[in-house]
């Protein structure tokens, strides 16, 4: 019988906050919608976001809310105002979240694997020694003779050839260890 009353009496109490929240929403939802739109910048799906967390807040604190003497107004907008900052912050600490739409029209397939080889070859680059990194991103990056590579970089033009060889050798050779095939 007593489990019978606590079952019939938690009953009652979630009918109640239901309620509570229904009449919220009929009463606030609009006011409180305006309100957060001008916190979001005007982003709807946003504010409609925040209204129903806002509610759903509510809801989970009912017990706070159902004095009929008091307006449920300003805790409903200090909620929603904090949840709108929250928002913002955990959108700042994380980079925005992009479909693969998006990624469609920023860049072709071929864009992605020129910026994946470019990344590819800066990081082997970054393994050469800076005299023979220099050769090569002057002779072959930068397009430049060995004439015009050698006169950039103060040395003799056999001193410039050397270096693109060795260069070229140990780049080849960190090319196979990471895995990319390197044209012979």
């Amino acid at each position: 019988m007593l489990i019978q009353r606590r079952r019939s009496k938690r009953s009652q109490t979630a009918e109640a906050d239901s309620e509570l929240v229904r009449r919220l929403y009929r009463q606030h939802a609009a006011a409180l919608l305006s309100y957060v739109m001008t916190l979001t910048g005007g982003d709807r799906y946003w504010a409609e976001d925040v209204v129903q967390e806002t509610l759903l807040r509510a809801w989970r604190h009912a017990a706070q809310l159902a004095d009929p003497t008091r307006s449920a107004r300003p805790w409903l907008a200090t909620v929603a105002r904090r949840i709108v900052i929250d928002d913002y912050r955990s959108r700042k600490a994380r980079p925005q979240e992009m479909g693969d739409t998006a990624l469609e029209l920023l860049a072709g397939p071929d864009e992605f694997d020129r910026a994946l080889s470019a990344m590819t070859l800066t990081k082997a680059l970054a393994t050469l020694t800076p005299a023979h990194r220099e050769a090569i991103v002057e002779s072959y990056l930068a397009g430049r003779t060995v004439q015009q590579a050698a006169a950039v970089l103060g040395i003799p033009n056999g001193t410039v050839k050397s270096r693109i060889y060795y260069g070229l050798r140990a780049l080849r050779r960190t090319l196979e260890e990471q895995g990319v095939g390197v044209p012979g």
